[in-house]
């Protein structure tokens, strides 16, 4: 059964860059679709990016400012976040679910969740 742990998460001033991982056990990252969502209080959970196989995908919110990648070595999911804003607080959640499954955006998508991490924007 894959597991996985969301890190990276903290208080970051608007502009500002984080690193978001994901370390994945129970199986082999590079097996999975693995994406990143979000959620802010009273909303609901929110695609953000995802990367299967050599593809990635991006909400519309964040391309352009985010960058999805694979530690193949590490099996690890990393989350990059440049030109942050305060729109972009929320808790973080990693997901894994069955390659090509054609849900990629929807948390339906998904058969495991990391823990989550919070990342607060503020100045």
């Amino acid at each position: 059964q894959v597991q996985l742990v969301a890190s990276g998460g903290g208080l970051v001033q608007p502009g500002g860059s984080l690193r978001l991982s994901c370390a994945v056990s129970g199986g082999r990252v590079r097996g999975y679709a693995m994406g990143w969502f979000r959620q802010a209080p009273e909303n609901e959970r929110e695609f953000v990016a995802a990367i299967d196989g050599g593809p990635t995908y991006y909400s519309d919110s964040v391309k352009g400012r985010f960058s999805v990648s694979r530690d193949n070595g590490k099996n690890t999911v990393i989350l990059h976040m440049d030109n942050l804003t305060p729109e972009d607080q929320a808790v973080y959640y990693c997901a894994a679910g069955p390659s090509r499954s054609g849900s990629i955006y929807y948390t339906s998508g998904y058969g495991a969740w990391g823990q989550g991490t919070q990342v607060t924007v503020s100045s």
